[in-house]
């Protein structure tokens, strides 16, 4: 995710085991699309291959098979560290599903979470896989489970546990042998999580974006390979390799399909509308280097990371919009990719001790499902290209016959400011003809004809209007001799497929354009029915041939163009069509596979077409086929229209009958076709926020007090380190808070020496990683803070004059926040001071103190070893829920006046808030500093606890992250809920930070009851 960005970094790859984890082993046939039963199966494949472990997954130059379905992968990355909400995890699953994310998704997970000590593996609450496999099941989606060790993902040490980068003395990520100790392990219990759980049984991905050379590291991965087969993971071993490094195609570590990492946009979200042409030679590479196997895409932009002080995940989504998603995803398919997954769908939350130096709280990514878990118009985009993906059968399986560069036969251009690339189905005649624009970032309107070869000889598109257009960045898949339904048929269409397939025993084709171009389709329209009577839709039927469809520009909203007994032809404009979701409907045959009933084409291939909603999530027939059940979210009163069986006779929506309900005339009054109305709750819509007051407050900085006792701190006194960079100078002591156990979060250092009275100041080299902070006392004296986005700062601390008590013990402390490791090559960061020197003395001790207990004893298992640091706050428990504030050390005092005094220090402020949200709700809400200012100029940092889960790290002068979102399960929707802030003010200057909730939106539905694990206080010792 970060090579482009990073090249010194770009050492990368990721090996997986591919494919997908479900729920149980399945061995029989599976259900098959009719074009796929009638016409793509009865033909010769190619040899399929498979990895010699199992045939549940095979594959051959076009594509994989699982259960022995061809399938087209089209998938998308969610981590579920990044949502520690089990309950929501299968909101996401449903959300890709409904999207049609080829019912599959990439997981990573982190290994720092699950495996926070040596010899100690945690697969309990949010680390647990058991529940990610439950849910996925239910929603019906597959996984590619991607564990590390490295992951990458803009997290701490790329994923690596913490303690590693410390205790181990090799090069991670080689073939030394206390790294395999290190992470063997971790594998071992990853193993055994996940064998019960394979589609055969089976499949995770297992590295990262790294190199074949030198050897170590392909050994390191041959071990790997062989530590998952003699687990007993038996699905095929695919990679991700980052900038076309043509790794572990053959040689020591080889895998069974290799896969590219891209991201071809980069990631300046700063000039979010300048874009970087489309990579032109994917094909070429591919044929070059692995032809015999599918083209995949294991990591394909999805969005684009932020770092601090960018200009915040709006502008990421603009960068990687949907005309981005338009262009370059259709540049893939152009390619002949048949496999790929986007890097984000759903990004998430870096809470916590989570995230790398060079990303903040928000993980929003600019991707298609929000932080929020709200949609998007991205969204819209993935969910026209899936669903135009799970309608083609034909689409799985094509040949690349050339582009208007190389030539194509029997085709013209008319404008050579387009290009077309042809692809087309060997066994059924279907051509896809891709086109774009010539220059892919250009972002003038075009216009132009071509001439294509079809079943009835060359043809000139269009025919009955001008030309076929594209507006600036946009791409089109043009069809010829396109197969729909069990009997349908398309000669041509400049339109899009939103939808094809059979619907009650009707063929049901749904094309859709944009309202302000004209579009056209040549089809063979059957059975006894009615076209449409329209001004701007206008149906021509030839005497002997397909009948032409001319869609005119400014036609909108959905247009029944055909309705018979046979076939359901519509259109719509593409905002409209973005509307309408077909959810799977579970209808199990006797050539389903046990356990996928829910699973489109590998248990069912019943569906329907339901309009007007937010979200649907999934749909069932009840009462002997007469009732269409559904299940979803609204935002809105909206119109509903569905397309059904004909025997479906009522609808409801979340158990509720829908009145109202009538079917559509345009036919006969064959029914079929029903519309209606979805009334969203008055109850919903009341929902207010409760204003954040009543703040109570203490001092979370008596380190810098006179008399404070450091006794029980850990003693500073190693002398060799593991870590990368050596200590730069001072006695031979290691400041690494690693070292000692404090590997995240806030550390604090106290360095003692006995006063002379010739101690003038401190020489420091602080290291915290990107846009990290310092703050340096002599005994209760501040002398200053040091941050200017530097990974470590070297700086001189002067003694303030009289600061030294002469012949007692002098205390140098240092505050220092940690931004986390970096990823690749320098995972062993020097996190701490690298570098000391007392200008007139020398140190005597120094101790050191970060979370209560490190990695080994940390008292919180449920929030997990990253959720802590080392102020006495969160020493104390005070961020916990049930904390009794009403001690001696806490007053009344508002966050917005700051810290007493206007000094620098570190105080922590608590309130609570009550709630009690309508039940079937889904509710987003998030916690705002200083009205949203991103960057606010005031000198401070502050942490946000929420019931005692740290969910943000404000830096108010750097930004831009001012808006913390916090999911529902750690928020209680119903209940009192604990907010904490530690509030570091930098420098000796007063600060006023504001802190409001916000409820953005309460959907009316969700995806359940959504459980809360938000343990309370406790004693510490």
């Amino acid at each position: 995710m970060l090579w482009r960005r990073y090249p010194a970094w770009a050492l990368p790859a990721l090996i997986s085991l591919f494919i997908v984890l479900v729920t149980w082993p399945a061995t029989i046939d599976t259900v098959a699309s009719h074009v796929e039963t009638t016409q793509l199966l009865s033909r010769a494949d190619p040899p399929r291959k498979d990895d010699g472990f199992t045939d549940a997954v095979q594959w051959d130059n076009y594509t994989i098979f699982i259960h022995g379905q061809r399938t087209f992968i089209h998938s998308g990355e969610f981590h579920t560290f990044r949502l520690p909400v089990p309950d929501l995890w299968l909101d996401i699953f449903q959300k890709f599903v409904a999207a049609d994310a080829s019912e599959l998704i990439h997981v990573a997970l982190s290994v720092g979470a699950t495996n926070p000590a040596p010899g100690v593996l945690d697969f309990d609450d949010w680390r647990a896989l058991k529940p990610m496999y439950d849910a996925a099941k239910l929603a019906g989606i597959l996984i590619v489970l991607r564990p590390g060790p490295y992951i990458n993902a803009e997290t701490t040490a790329g994923g690596i546990a913490h303690w590693a980068t410390s205790k181990v003395a090799g090069e991670l990520r080689t073939n030394v042998s206390d790294w395999n100790a290190a992470y063997e392990p971790y594998i071992d219990g990853i193993i055994k999580e996940t064998v019960p759980h394979q589609v055969s049984a089976g499949g995770p991905v297992f590295d990262n974006e790294y190199t074949q050379n030198p050897l170590p590291r392909a050994e390191y991965f041959a071990n790997l390979e062989k530590q998952y087969r003699d687990g007993g993971i038996v699905v095929p071993l695919t990679y991700n390799d980052p900038g076309e490094g043509r790794n572990f195609i053959n040689g020591t570590g080889a895998v069974d399909i290799y896969g590219l990492d891209a991201y071809p946009q980069a990631f300046d979200c700063s000039n979010p509308t300048q874009w970087r042409p489309v990579v032109t030679n994917y094909h070429e590479y591919h044929i070059t280097n692995n032809p015999g196997q599918p083209w995949y895409m294991p990591e394909f932009q999805g969005g684009a990371f932020d770092p601090w002080g960018g200009p915040g995940y709006e502008a990421c989504e603009v960068l990687t919009g949907a005309d981005f998603q338009d262009v370059f995803y259709k540049h893939n398919w152009a390619a002949n990719v048949k496999l790929i997954s986007y890097y984000m769908v759903y990004g998430g939350t870096s809470w916590a001790g989570f995230p790398f130096p060079g990303v903040y709280t928000s993980y929003d990514y600019g991707s298609a499902i929000h932080e929020t878990r709200r949609l998007s118009a991205k969204y819209d985009e993935l969910k026209r290209q899936g669903l135009f993906l799970r309608s083609s059968p034909e689409f799985r399986k094509t040949d690349w016959i050339g582009n208007s560069t190389v030539g194509i036969p029997g085709f013209s251009l008319s404008n050579s400011a387009a290009f077309v690339t042809l692809l087309k189905n060997p066994d059924t005649g279907a051509g896809f003809f891709i086109a774009r624009q010539t220059d892919s970032t250009a972002t003038s309107r075009l216009s132009f004809n071509i001439t294509v070869p079809t079943s009835q000889g060359a043809l000139k598109l269009p025919q009955t209007t001008s030309g076929i257009v594209l507006s600036g960045r946009q791409s089109k898949v043009i069809l010829t001799d396109y197969t729909f339904g069990a009997h349908g048929s398309v000669l041509y269409s400049t339109a899009s497929v939103f939808f094809a397939g059979t619907i009650g025993g009707r063929d049901v084709l749904f094309l859709f354009g944009d309202a302000d171009q004209s579009h056209e389709a040549a089809l063979t329209l059957t059975g006894s029915g009615a076209h449409v009577r329209s001004s701007t839709v206008q149906v021509s039927p030839a005497a002997r041939g397909p009948t032409t469809v001319t869609v005119l520009a400014g036609t909108a909203g959905l247009v029944t163009v055909w309705d018979s007994d046979t076939q359901l032809v519509l259109f719509a404009d593409t905002v409209t069509a973005a509307t309408f979701w077909a959810p799977p409907i579970r209808a199990a045959t006797h050539q389903s596979v046990p356990g996928f009933e829910s699973f489109w084409q590998f248990g069912t291939n019943e569906t329907v077409l339901v309009g007007g909603p937010y979200l649907v999530r999934n749909a069932s027939l009840t009462a002997g086929g007469r009732t269409l059940a559904l299940r979803g979210d609204l935002n809105a009163s909206v119109p509903l229209t569905v397309v059904a069986p004909s025997g479906v006779r009522s609808v409801t929506w979340n158990g509720e009958r829908v009145e109202g309900l009538r079917a559509t005339t345009d036919a006969r009054g064959r029914g079929g076709v029903f519309t209606g109305h979805l009334q969203a709750r008055a109850a919903v819509k009341g929902v207010r926020a409760p204003t954040l007051s009543g703040w109570r407050f203490a001092d979370s900085l008596p380190e810098v007090k006179a008399g404070f006792d450091d006794a029980a701190w850990v003693v500073a006194d190693h002398t060799a380190t593991n870590v990368s960079q050596k200590p730069l100078f001072g006695d031979g002591r290691v400041l690494y808070g690693c070292d000692y156990g404090f590997c995240e979060n806030d550390v604090l250092w106290r360095g003692h020496f006995d006063g002379t009275g010739s101690e003038q100041s401190v020489n420091l080299t602080v290291n915290g990683g990107s846009s990290f902070a310092a703050s340096v006392w002599i005994n209760d004296r501040f002398i200053s803070t040091v941050y200017n986005g530097a990974e470590q700062i070297n700086a001189l601390f002067a003694f303030p004059e009289g600061a030294v008590k002469v012949g007692q013990d002098n205390v140098v402390t240092v505050l220092q926040d940690n931004m986390g490791n970096d990823e690749d090559d320098n995972e062993k960061s020097a996190r701490g001071i690298p570098g000391f020197a007392l200008n007139g003395g020398s140190f005597t001790t120094w101790k050191v103190q970060g979370k209560v207990g490190g990695y080994l004893d940390y008292p919180d298992k449920v929030r997990g070893v990253m959720n802590e640091g080392g102020l006495l706050g969160e020493r104390e428990g005070w961020h916990l829920p049930g904390f009794d504030t009403a001690s001696a050390s806490f007053s009344a005092r508002e966050l917005s006046a700051g810290l007493p005094g206007g000094q620098a220090g570190v105080g922590f402020f608590v309130t609570t808030f009550e709630l009690d949200l309508p039940s079937g709700t889904d509710p987003s809400f998030r916690f705002v500093f200083d009205g949203g200012a991103g960057h606010s100029g005031q000198a401070y940092r502050a942490l946000l606890f929420v019931n005692g889960w740290k969910f943000g790290k404000r830096v108010a002068d750097v930004g831009p992250q001012a808006s913390f979102p916090v999911p529902v399960g750690i928020v209680d929707p119903n209940g009192k809920n604990t907010v904490a802030v530690a509030l570091w003010a930098l420098n000796n200057t007063a600060v006023a930070p504001s802190l409001e909730l916000v409820i953005d939106s309460v959907l009316d539905g969700g995806v359940g009851r959504v459980a809360t694990n938000n343990p309370g206080w406790a004693p510490r010792s």
